[in-house]
């Protein structure tokens, strides 16, 4: 069942979608839960590339408020840095921690992480290899309402 198993790939353009709902929906893909042969206990799921990952939103005050923690594990180590901060920075550690937030917390969660590829900007080296564009049902968050 070789051909069951086959892994797709998935692109998946992040300019203007909202973290969460990409989030969820890239975790889905990463999981296998499209397909019918899913199954919690094995990997079957496929392969997201994420372009544009510097020009995702955030809905409300997310942008200046919301902050990323971790500790260096020397004591009075725990870093802080906010949504923004880390945009400029690292913008593929944002989705990456959310959508790793989103898969189950057991061994399978960091194979399925493996296979997520995020580029900041629309270059990326699987140009080949994409099957799937991936088609979103979450319309674009627009800059001002007025």
């Amino acid at each position: 069942t070789a051909l069951a198993y086959a892994r797709v790939w998935h692109l998946v353009d992040a300019r203007g979608q909202v973290l969460g709902r990409l989030g969820t929906q890239i975790a889905q893909t990463l999981m296998g839960k499209h397909k019918p042969i899913y199954d919690p206990s094995s990997d079957c799921g496929d392969y997201v590339v994420v372009i544009n990952a510097k020009h995702i939103a955030v809905t409300g005050r997310k942008r200046e408020q919301k902050l990323y923690r971790h500790h260096t594990r020397f004591p009075g180590g725990l870093k802080e840095i906010t949504f923004d901060r880390l945009q400029e920075k690292d913008a593929g550690k944002i989705i990456e921690k959310a959508v790793s937030g989103m898969l189950p917390k057991n061994r399978l969660r960091s194979v399925r992480i493996e296979r997520l590829m995020i580029f900041p900007e629309a270059e990326h080296p699987y140009v080949e290899n994409i099957i799937k564009r991936y088609d979103t049902k979450i319309p674009l968050v627009t800059q001002s309402i007025e």
